[in-house]
């Protein structure tokens, strides 16, 4: 019997046969994979192949990779999470984020329902670090920390490592954790490597395809003496959602304002990496790790915008009189990270000596965006009303899809570049001495690390006053000449109507003869622009202790920080420079053990310290001084976010590849970074609003992480196939904000959530793997978080909540002979949706969804 791999076709006909529910879809997903594993284990996993290839193959990819996981985490000193090439390879996650958000403790933040973002136990996306084969990756995002991991493509990957408690040989800078990326090496693997895989994705949404494609090289030559590795990664997705939101504007269930949005992105990815070793003899070693990723989002937003409506608020199903407005932005940003590191390990008499120097650029370029492209109605429309208000349904007469109803009111352009550069270099000293029965490996070094953060912006707005220097000129005003008329080009927005699509060409031809220098807007075109240094010198010293049954790592870690900023205060629309630098030492001792109570258990304690210092934008010293009784304030005085950590926690080994895990985890927080209002205060007592940043007095989180994983050999045939695993983290988190309240003269506080701490976060795989056929059915589950805060901090009522998450992908692989792997992936399956709402559920902050994607690769090997 030959076994005949499905068509993509004959997949996605399995898959939808049954539309009357998503279970039933899933469902027949599992009938579908049942039936393949009775024909597997029937054929015995053989395949008729020419006489040149071999008679049978057998994949083993996602057995091998938790094997390889379990055993990086086993030999680890610290607690850390694994996941290996195989892994990221066998899910259809797009990026690095997605492929993590599988891991106990860590979630993943979407946008545009693409995975950007990790939150490891509670702590946001700034208290991570991401390390790219050691070198510390900066942030393209002018104001922000934390590293957008969809820049990484998960196809060049070899490993991901979340390291939950540091050593005092890493940098600090993580209280949540430390991922670590690797890509291959040509050590790696025994032979030569070298693969291709192309494919096709479908987007179910705006019902078009892409491209993607990679290439990876690796190979030893000069008698084994050299490596080298290349990976290659291109990728290129058109799709689309659909977005409502009120962004909070509630009040007693009346609601005075609401958006419809249809966003039409083209996102690409293009990676580079390239690893060299050279080892002329077991005792030295050097080598070079590089990596490339660039980035681009070209992003079309049409929005149809409800305001200034009679009464101040709508009721729900009351008419109303109330201002209608079309607005666009068009924009294409590019984020480019690169990465170069060189480095040496020598051994000498038993010493070992690692030093490397390393660089890493990390960049955002928004080059002449149209910001904001905004007509409105010529008079207030009649008859505007909603229905429900969790997804506001607008009923509006048919005037307001009228184009000539409308007349260009402003029309906004803006240039911005943000730029991260951090380069360090490092040395290192270890031995290991032996004394009886326990050995001891003492270790050493120092480092220094410099960082230069500038954002630049200018904005430029123009004007219908016709004696203004930044007039936009004669011309036509009416929507009508603005509007993509080709084949009555309506919006294809599904959460009711927009109108016809604006076109952003002709918006732009609009203003091409205007003055440009003109409409250069002071106050927008500085306020942001800073230039931040930020050096750390750091030391260290730490001794593992290893006996028969226990290992024990002791140490500290002395960082020193200096900080120098460079910003511009605005009063009356005049900007002058300013400038603030400071200095701080930070002591941060470890103490780390693991106790194995048999061959397969083991127990482990860690208590750990981090610092993570604020985010760019809140330590930049810019002061615009709105008016008389509003300004918005930096603070370059912030003090640095330090932790201490403790963690305990049991793993145990199983057979067939297995493990199963608990650990606790505390973690005290102090000064926690938050926005504020100093309106009232000595300073700003004659300002009603005075936005800042503040640091808290405290802020706790606690938890405890379950995981279990295991290949099930032991139930019956064709069963014995399959791969389980599941995790689930639960956490809670408390911080202190607090404001000076005018009205009684005196500081209230209030306590909340961590914002992107979610109380559980969960995932459970079952797969099946035998010869030919390898396939995945993932659930990645998180519980509503804290996105912000509103307008007043005091007020529970304003914050804004995440939804539950849930969502479903699937996967399988057909190796048709021994090079060529046919994949099918569905990402989203269960169609899940964005939601934010404000105070209680039923209240829509912002909604959106983005439909499910399908992906057929073809892999080769050479």
């Amino acid at each position: 019997m030959k076994i005949h791999p499905p068509t993509t076709t004959q997949v996605q006909q399995a898959i939808w046969s049954n539309p009357a529910s998503k279970l039933g879809k899933l469902s027949v997903i599992s009938l579908g994979v049942l039936c393949m594993m009775q024909a597997q284990a029937q054929n015995n996993a053989s395949i008729a192949l020419s006489s040149s290839e071999p008679q049978s193959v057998t994949i083993s990819g996602q057995r091998a990779s938790m094997r390889k996981a379990l055993e990086l985490q086993e030999k680890a000193d610290n607690i850390v999470s694994v996941i290996s090439s195989d892994d990221i390879g066998a899910l259809p996650d797009k990026n690095a984020a997605e492929a993590l958000a599988r891991l106990p403790g860590v979630s993943v933040q979407r946008d545009q329902g693409e995975g950007r973002y990790i939150t490891v136990r509670g702590l946001g996306p700034d208290l991570n670090a991401i390390t790219i084969n050691g070198a510390l990756i900066p942030s393209p995002e002018a104001s922000r920390r934390a590293v957008a991991l969809d820049v990484l493509p998960s196809g060049i990957i070899r490993t991901l490592e979340v390291i939950k408690t540091l050593r005092p040989d890493m940098d600090a800078n993580s209280l949540g954790a430390t991922v670590e990326v690797k890509a291959l090496t040509g050590f790696d693997l025994p032979q030569q490597v070298m693969a291709m895989n192309a494919g096709i994705s479908y987007d179910e949404n705006i019902k078009k395809t892409s491209p993607n494609l990679g290439l990876l090289f690796a190979d030893r030559l000069l008698d084994g003496r050299f490596g080298i590795a290349l990976g290659l990664s291109a990728e290129k997705r058109k799709f689309g959602s659909d977005n409502l939101e009120t962004g909070g504007a509630w009040s007693n269930g009346k609601l005075a304002g609401f958006e419809l949005r249809d966003y039409l992105p083209v996102r690409e990815r293009q990676a580079f990496a390239l690893n060299l070793d050279w080892r002329p003899s077991g005792d030295s070693s050097y080598f070079m790790r590089s990596f490339l990723s660039k980035f681009s989002d070209d992003e079309v937003r049409d929005r149809l915008t409800v305001s200034n409506v009679s009464g101040g608020a709508l009721s729900e199903g009351v008419p109303a009189t109330a201002r209608l407005e079309r607005r666009l932005r068009q924009r294409k940003y590019t984020q480019e990270i690169s990465s170069v590191l060189l480095g040496t390990e020598q051994l000498i008499q038993g010493w070992k000596f690692e030093a490397n120097i390393a660089q890493s650029t990390a960049s955002d370029d928004t080059p002449d965006a149209l910001n904001d492209a905004r007509f409105r109605g010529t008079a207030n429309f009649n008859d505007i009303s909603f229905t429900q208000t969790n997804l506001p349904k607008l009923n509006a007469p048919a005037s307001a899809y009228d184009a000539s109803k409308f007349a260009l009111n402003a029309l906004t352009f803006q240039t911005r570049f943000s730029d991260d550069k951090e380069q360090h270099g490092r040395l290192d000293l270890g031995k290991t001495f032996s004394f009886g029965e326990w050995d001891s490996k003492l270790k050493f070094g120092i480092k220094r690390s410099q960082r230069n953060k500038k954002n630049d912006t200018d904005q430029f707005a123009y004007s219908s006053n016709a004696s203004a220097a930044n007039y936009w000129g004669a011309g036509a005003t009416s929507m009508s000449a603005f509007v993509n008329n080709n084949n009555n080009n309506e919006l294809d927005y599904q959460l009711g109507r927009i109108g016809l699509a604006l076109d952003p060409v002709a918006l732009r031809a609009r203003v091409a003869n205007a003055n440009r220098n003109a409409a250069r807007s002071v106050t927008e075109s500085t306020i942001n622009d800073f230039s931040i240094d930020e050096n750390i010198d750091a030391a260290y010293l730490q001794n593992g202790f290893h006996f028969d049954d226990m290992s024990l790592l002791i140490g500290t870690r002395l960082e020193r920080t200096k900080f120098d900023a460079v910003g511009n205060k605005i009063v009356a629309g005049i900007s002058t420079p300013t400038q603030s630098e400071r200095s701080y030492s930070n002591w941060l001792p470890t103490l780390q053990g693991r106790y194995d109570l048999d061959a397969k258990t083991s127990l482990r304690a860690a208590w750990t310290n981090a610092v993570v210092r604020a985010n760019f934008s809140q330590l930049a010293p810019g002061i615009n001084l709105i008016s008389n009784t509003e300004a918005q304030i930096g603070n370059p005085l912030l003090n640095a976010m330090k932790a201490s950590n403790l963690d305990l926690g049991i793993e145990r080994r199983l057979e067939d590849d297995g493990s199963v895990s608990a650990y606790l985890f505390h973690k005290d927080i102090k000064n926690f970074t938050y926005t504020t209002n100093l309106a009232g205060t000595p300073a700003w007592a004659n300002y009603t609003s005075a936005i800042s940043y503040a640091n808290g007095d405290k802020a706790k989180v606690h938890g405890l992480e379950l995981g279990y994983s295991q290949s099930l050999r032991q139930l019956p045939a064709p069963f014995n196939h399959l791969i389980f695993s599941a995790n689930l983290s639960l956490s809670r988190s408390d911080a202190t904000v607090g404001r000076f309240d005018k009205a009684s003269n005196t500081y209230k506080t209030r306590s909340i959530q961590l914002p992107g701490q979610s109380d559980r976060v969960g995932n459970l795989m079952l797969g099946y793997e035998d010869g030919a056929i390898s396939t995945r059915l993932a659930l990645n589950y998180k519980s509503p978080y804290l996105l912000e805060l509103g307008a007043d901090i005091l007020a529970a009522d304003q914050e804004r909540m995440v939804d539950t998450q849930k969502q479903i992908d699937f996967s399988i692989a057909y190796q048709l002979n021994r090079r060529y792997q046919i994949i099918f992936e569905a990402n989203n399956l269960n169609n899940e949706i964005y939601y934010v709402y404000q105070g209680t559920k039923a209240l829509n902050a912002q909604y959106e969804q983005y439909g499910r994607t399908y992906k057929a690769s073809l892999k080769i090997n050479f």
